[in-house]
């Protein structure tokens, strides 16, 4: 392909992206293809001779759109989104273009220093201590194991990676609502799944500090070393919070690193009003939340804080002779502070981001969020037949369908179907958890171009696919 070729296309394509973003809401919400269905039409030998272009942009609007499930559509109110913009995809079209690997400064100098620079901007708008350092990372679940790597590193005096972890038994602590990325850091880390504690929760899904220190306690009696808390702003079933304060305290006092898990919720701490639900984040070690959840920024982009940068760097650096370089010591070097060597330029679309909205505009955004969400709560708890299974927060709604005419056993079972009829018209689409034995539908407005239209069209749909089960 040439230069008029790219051209061509390349115009013919970002007309096709402005089109799809204009009519996304023609498509169902999620796919409504069935298992193998893709796979099947496609051919099982790879082309021996190129293919034009023509064919393949027809192949893909043809055989792939149909198995898309449009996480940028306005009624997409599953799992936690990963929402974009327009400015954030410019930026990765630009990065896709430029291609740069950005493993140290000297392979992209302004990789590098935007970097830099973008994260103290989140760091000081999320009310994070202004000593603390940041670094972009691929996911929150890889932040997370950087996190234990680093607790892991800094408790042996950095003795593991040299030597392995010897029989030492370290202890690893979460609530019973954590993400499932949490015992996967313990496994890859080397610590194992059954040194990983899980604490008990309240009726909010937040953590009981007592029953925490319990737990540390009881280790301590019994030879163990406890290691790290992986402390929840905004669980993944029902958006709990734990109380970090209490939390800090007592990880302070047993000499525990404390790691914040923020990774949807903490997008809401830019605005003020909301950062009370990281009081004692000063007594942190480390904190994580995700742009590319809740702040209009396209996947992959975690913004990552450590208070102690040497003991990121420490746990991570490894300097062979042709990465060496004359700027060492004088400039950060991402390489060293996670997990991969390569490294994607994901500064630029924050940075387009964060200067296209201005902070006033992201504010704004994730304000009207809530208000449409704080609507919808109000409109269920008022109907006879749901009930709200944990109180609001921010802008993720727990709910389920009830009747008293119904066990609890078949409530469950109900709730199931109410989901299942819901996404199979493709109007909407939304994810469940069980919280306290009872199958729950969850309900996240955060879709960067929501609005009350889509809101009334949801509670219209939920509606509808209840009035078979009312006898």
């Amino acid at each position: 392909m040439d230069i008029a070729e790219f051209r061509k296309y390349g115009h013919q394509l970002v007309d096709w992206i402005a089109d799809y973003y204009q009519n996304v809401e023609q498509y169902p919400v999620k796919s409504q293809v069935v298992p193998g269905e893709i796979f099947d039409q496609l051919p099982n030998e790879a082309p021996k001779v190129g293919e034009s272009m023509d064919d393949i942009l027809l192949d893909f609007n043809q055989l792939i759109m149909p198995g898309i499930t449009h996480w940028q559509h306005p009624n997409f109110h599953a799992y936690f989104p990963a929402n974009g913009s327009f400015p954030s995809l410019l930026a990765e079209m630009l990065t896709a273009a430029l291609g740069a690997q950005c493993m140290i400064w000297e392979t992209s100098p302004a990789a590098a220093e935007l970097e830099e620079k973008v994260l103290n901007w989140l760091r000081d708008l999320s009310g994070l201590p202004k000593n603390w350092h940041g670094v972009i990372q691929d996911t929150a679940s890889t932040a997370t194991l950087a996190a234990i790597l680093s607790a892991r590193e800094k408790a042996s005096n950095f003795n593991t990676n040299r030597n392995g972890i010897n029989g030492q038994r370290f202890k690893v602590y979460c609530s019973e609502e954590t993400h499932s990325s949490i015992e996967k850091a313990v496994k890859i880390a080397g610590i194992g799944s059954n040194n990983l504690v899980k604490i008990p929760c309240d009726n909010q899904a937040a953590m009981l500090p007592e029953l925490l220190e319990n737990a540390i306690e009881s280790d301590i009696a019994n030879g163990d070393q406890p290691l790290i808390v992986i402390a929840a702003v905004g669980t993944t079933g029902t958006l709990g919070v734990d109380p970090i304060s209490a939390i800090g305290k007592l990880t302070e006092k047993h000499g525990v690193w404390l790691h914040i898990d923020a990774a949807y919720a903490g997008t809401a701490m830019l605005l003020p009003e909301y950062q009370y639900m990281i009081d004692g984040v000063e007594m942190a070690d480390s904190y994580v939340f995700n742009p590319h959840k809740w702040m209009f920024t396209h996947f992959d982009c975690t913004a990552y804080f450590v208070r102690d940068r040497d003991a990121l760097v420490n746990t991570f650096e490894i300097l062979p002779e042709y990465l060496k370089t004359k700027t060492e010591g004088k400039v950060n070097n991402y390489r060293d502070w996670g997990i991969p060597l390569g490294r994607r330029f994901r500064a630029l679309k924050l940075w387009f981001v964060i200067r296209h909205f201005g902070v006033e505009g992201i504010q704004k955004t994730l304000r009207g969020h809530m208000l449409l969400t704080n609507e919808l709560s109000e409109r269920l708890v008022s109907h006879q037949n749901f009930e709200l299974i944990t109180p609001t927060v921010l802008n993720t709604i727990c709910f389920r369908y009830i009747n008293d005419s119904y066990s609890e056993k078949d409530l469950n079972k109900i709730n199931q179907e109410i989901l299942q009829r819901l996404n199979d018209t493709g109007g909407a689409y939304l994810t469940h958890t069980k919280f306290s034995g009872k199958y729950t539908m969850r309900i996240v407005i955060g879709q960067t171009n929501v609005n009350k239209g889509h809101i009334d069209k949801l509670w219209d749909l939920i509606q509808e696919s209840v009035k078979v089960f009312n006898p």
